[in-house]
């Protein structure tokens, strides 16, 4: 039965990386993930397969998790809404870190402080794995928990940090928890120095600590990078225990999260102009509050729904610029509609998508898609930045951070140096929002008060509603 198992590995490994290759694009995305699940299905059926060659009893335990974590699972993710949606990504990820750690734990428990692994006495390998496994999964853990708590404004989205003793403080913990790791280490090694379990359970909390002061100080702009970094770490920490399991499966699937996470990390922070340290160093919106003062006594124009239909339906370009309030008002439907009739009428209708646009890598993306707009329609900042100069209306319909000239133009501004879409290069810019507050960096939009800007307040989805009403009068 090695055999049976080992082939049944083989091809769970096959169909995560398949269904990875369809999450390229969002017409082939959803049937790459259910490749991808079933690839996992594979992969627990080997796994309790080995479970009973081995004579052992635990595949009830095992059953009784995977019920247990269907029952848990399944039913948020039918019911979250497209704009929890990247509170949910962060939460189930750090399910994930969080059941690396418990596994590293059991483990040393079980096999009496990584002396005795499963009868056979353990290599280096293995115990460092193990370690590695243990720091890491923790400090994803309780990353995904803080990220979580932004996300859901359970806690500020602004960076909540020790000030300048922040750094010291974290690698003071990054050091305390490898000591502790080596010294657990060293005393599996030797079997006359047996090690109390208490050092793993500190291990854990110390790593844990580190996870929350990592993210805490992050900004809100920062926070796709920081769920695709938390995301790679999970990965690399779910591999480090199927090494030490000797679990296939897991090394696989958690080197593909882990390799697909880092890449995609190292991607946006590019886009963003930041180097990853940097991000992780403290993020955005620290100058929230000066940057944001006095916003009160700057003039700027409004708009209507009127008015916004004439500029765009006699124009030649639109470019459509999504950003989280679209996601709130789950306007993505509308918008697709007032694109077909702007298309009908010859106006041709863009849509730019910044990287760090939402709250999570991909955001847009997901949404438009959910809508049938076109792929080939969706343009990122690269490719459509030059576009603009050449817009007759640039629509921007909940992006705050993501369209502030300030990073071009403002060396004081929190977010100086960020790529930003040019939209005021555009003839004019019409901007969709609730209200005249700051976006979740916490940093006013000085392109609220150009004169080529116009605000039309109003939910998203009922504002561009009413835009489709006059666009059918016109």
């Amino acid at each position: 039965m090695t055999y049976l198992v080992d082939v049944l590995y083989i091809v769970a490994f096959a169909l995560f990386i398949y269904g990875l290759m369809g999450l390229t694009g969002p017409k082939t995305a959803v049937r790459g993930n259910q490749i991808a699940a079933v690839g996992m299905l594979v992969a627990v059926v080997a796994t309790l397969i080995a479970i009973r060659d081995a004579g052992s009893s635990n595949w009830i335990i095992v059953v009784a998790g995977l019920v247990i974590g269907v029952a848990l699972g399944i039913p948020p993710a039918l019911r979250t809404k497209m704009t929890a949606m990247p509170q949910l990504v962060a939460l189930f990820n750090g399910v994930g870190g969080g059941t690396v750690a418990l596994i590293a734990w059991a483990e040393f428990l079980d096999s009496g402080g990584f002396t005795d692994f499963h009868g056979e006495e353990p290599v280096t390998h293995v115990i460092v794995a193990s370690l590695f496994a243990a720091i890491i999964g923790s400090i994803s853990f309780w990353g995904s928990v803080v990220a979580f708590g932004k996300l859901q404004e359970i806690l500020p989205g602004r960076p909540i940090g020790l000030g300048k003793a922040q750094q010291a403080v974290n690698l003071v913990l990054l050091v305390v928890a490898i000591g502790i790791a080596v010294y657990i280490g060293i005393a599996a090694i030797d079997p006359d120095a047996p090690v109390s379990g208490w050092w793993m359970a500190g291990l854990l909390v110390v790593a844990g600590v580190l996870g929350l002061l990592v993210v805490l100080p992050i900004g809100g702009a920062d926070m796709p990078v920081v769920i695709s970094l938390l995301n790679a770490l999970t990965g690399l920490s779910a591999a480090a225990a199927g090494l030490a399991l000797d679990n296939k499966a897991m090394i696989v699937a958690g080197m593909i999260v882990g390799a697909s996470g880092s890449i995609l990390t190292n991607l946006m922070a590019k886009a963003m102009n930041r180097s990853i340290p940097a991000i992780v160093a403290g993020g955005f919106g620290g100058g929230a509050a000066a940057a944001g003062a006095g916003h009160e006594d700057r003039t700027y124009k409004s708009t209507s729904a009127a008015d916004a239909a004439i500029q765009m339906a006699y124009g030649s370009l639109v470019i459509v610029v999504p950003g989280y309030g679209l996601a709130v008002a789950q306007a993505q439907h509308a918008v697709k509609d007032m694109a077909k009739l702007l298309e009908a009428k010859g106006v041709t209708v863009e849509y730019a998508i910044h990287p760090v646009a939402g709250r999570m890598p991909g955001h847009m993306n997901v949404l438009l898609a959910e809508a049938d707009v076109p792929y080939d329609a969706m343009k990122e900042m690269d490719d459509v930045n030059d576009d603009f100069a050449r817009a007759d209306v640039a629509l921007v319909i909940g992006a705050n951070d993501v369209t502030n000239p300030a990073a071009r133009n403002d060396p004081s501004s929190p977010i100086y140096g960020m790529p930003v879409l040019n939209v005021d290069d555009a003839k004019n810019v019409i901007v969709v929002k609730r209200s005249m507050s700051s976006g979740f960096a916490g940093i006013d939009n000085p392109l609220f008060y150009e004169p080529e800007t116009s605000m039309l307040f109003g939910d998203a989805k009922k504002v561009v509603s009413e835009i489709i009403e006059e666009l059918k009068a016109i």
